[in-house]
């Protein structure tokens, strides 16, 4: 059937009605344009369809700079400006937070730096086709394996290494067999590509790990530290099985530079991916907020944390894995805690605690309602929501506006370009 695309939708895909009324997401397409597509899946509410063809193109449409685009499950905007993309998402945060009841919202305020080789972080399946060990993703849609020949939105370094891995199996039949038993492989590297971390994921634990990186340093001498984690299989979903360490070579991680400030990130721990626009999150959460006291809550590694310091006399640091953010944020004004959010709201509650700012940088899930209804008691005059889905951000500010809050500042920083993933930064104020 022939359809008119309205507009975008969380998720990569594009709108469209039925004369019926009936709604039809559709992928790799954009608004305003009329194609012909064939329904694939009914849902309850929806219906899903393949793009066929386009008969009308938008002036946005753009020929994919990477090979495997419309394959691979990474990237849903390579066929669109890069500004087009930004105005989509810029719609779809807007849209979002209206559903959730919230009408009356700040103007967005939209951040972004180059759009290509951005990630300072990459995992790769490792899978061998034919006779030949190859590096790649999942096909789109699937956990089929598909094996890659670029990627452009990963810093250089990193697609380097992974062709490096694949040419010292190639050149060395014990590295071959070594990693004949690994999955996956994960590259961190530092805003500068000038050190890297490496991590591989066997189905079994075996010597030899050292000797590869040994090897693999001939190609790439950024290589500082790797190791290797057991992944079992457990049922459809996969878990890394974290019952005795494995081998470790080098380094246990990288000392990543911000600004001014050196921030450890073991290897495996979380760190932003975006590495052109880790200094512009800092300056939008922490620039220019001052007081007495303020928490940093789900403070990873303390990113937001450090920048706080410069403004309040004294900055407590929240996380729930919090062994490098204990060793790391150490000294006079500073306070590390190493609990979940929810049992340091629960407790700062009873003692009546109450800082002039909260910063929060949760997962994917949010913060949830039972935090939301502490932070309610704790009536601290100013919050700093980080976010990396605007359905879950949306839930959690419908809450907190009901308590009393209003939505004073709203940033769309894009630290996914290419993708349908947005990062979004939310000041409350009481």
């Amino acid at each position: 059937m022939k359809l008119q695309i309205e507009g975008a939708i969380y998720g990569g895909a594009g709108l469209a009605h039925q004369t019926d009324g009936e709604s039809i997401s559709v992928p790799f397409v954009l608004p305003g344009e009329l194609v012909e597509v064939d329904i694939r899946h009914k849902r309850k509410n929806f219906e899903e369809a393949s793009l066929l063809r386009v008969l009308k193109d938008s002036e946005d449409r753009v020929q994919p700079t990477c090979i495997h685009f419309g394959e691979c499950g990474g990237c849903q905007y390579q066929h669109s400006q890069y500004p087009a993309q930004l105005k989509m998402k810029e719609s779809i945060l807007q849209e979002t937070l209206e559903h959730a009841g919230l009408k009356t919202l700040p103007v967005i305020q939209s951040h972004t730096a180059s759009p290509w080789a951005y990630r300072n972080r990459v995992r790769l399946r490792l899978e061998e086709v034919g006779s030949t060990l190859r590096a790649g993703y999942n096909r789109r849609g699937t956990n089929e394996f598909l094996a890659i020949q670029e990627c452009p939105i990963t810093a250089p370094l990193l697609w380097r290494a992974a062709q490096s891995l694949l040419q010292v199996a190639a050149e060395n039949p014990a590295s071959r067999r070594w990693l004949s038993n690994a999955v996956e492989i994960e590259f961190f590297t530092t805003g500068d590509e000038k050190k890297l971390q490496m991590t591989v994921l066997v189905r079994k634990d075996q010597p030899g790990l050292a000797a590869l990186c040994e090897r693999m340093r001939r190609f790439v001498p950024e290589l500082v530290g790797a190791g290797s984690a057991l992944l079992k299989r457990a049922g459809p979903q996969r878990q890394i099985q974290k019952p005795r360490p494995l081998e470790n070579w080098g380094t246990r991680g990288l000392s990543y530079q911000v600004g001014n400030e050196d921030y450890w990130v073991s290897r495996g721990g979380f760190f932003q991916v975006n590495r052109f626009l880790i200094d512009e999150l800092i300056r939008i959460v922490a620039t220019n907020r001052q007081g007495l006291l303020a928490w940093d809550l789900y403070a990873g590694v303390g990113l937001f944390s450090r920048a706080l310091t410069n403004g309040f006399q004294q900055v407590v640091a929240v996380e729930a894995a919090g062994a490098d953010l204990i060793n790391s944020f150490k000294g006079a004004g500073r306070r590390a805690v190493e609990s979940t959010t929810v049992e340091f709201l629960r407790k700062a509650v009873v003692q009546r605690e109450r800082p002039q700012l909260i910063v929060m940088d949760p997962p994917r899930a949010g913060v949830g309602a039972e935090v939301c209804s502490l932070l309610a008691k704790v009536l601290s005059p100013q919050i700093v929501y980080v976010s990396c889905d605007p359905v879950t951000l949306a839930r959690d500010l419908k809450l907190l506006v009901d308590v009393g809050y209003r939505l004073d500042e709203l940033h769309l920083v894009d630290l996914f370009p290419q993708t349908f993933h947005l990062e979004t930064i939310v000041v409350l104020s009481r």
